[in-house]
């Protein structure tokens, strides 16, 4: 299946989408399988998105922490994980990164 263009996806989700989309990627403890099934993108088009909504410097900080992250990526995580979020994670609204 090919990926979409970013256009294509800003037009098929609300901005409120967008941000879950968005809040779901930073947080460790979601997979890409998560936010697949709810909005049916594919981890390329969420890597789109992302690189399209974020700042630069804020896209490349996420883009370096998910690489290879066992917790975004169900296959490599360990058997018996349920939790999608921690309790320490920052809230995320509106693309920005809340202080604690």
């Amino acid at each position: 299946m090919p990926t979409r263009k970013v256009a294509d996806l800003k037009s098929l989700l609300t901005p409120e989408d967008i941000d879950r989309v968005i809040q779901m990627a930073w947080e460790d403890r979601t997979p890409f399988d998560a936010i697949r099934t709810q909005f049916g993108l594919t981890e390329a088009e969420v890597i789109s998105l992302m690189k399209a909504e974020m700042r630069l410097q804020n896209w490349k900080k996420w883009r370096a922490r998910v690489q290879g992250r066992a917790t975004k990526h169900t296959a490599l995580r360990e058997e018996g994980v349920q939790r999608f979020r921690s309790r320490m994670q920052k809230a995320i609204t509106l693309n920005r990164i809340s202080k604690r």
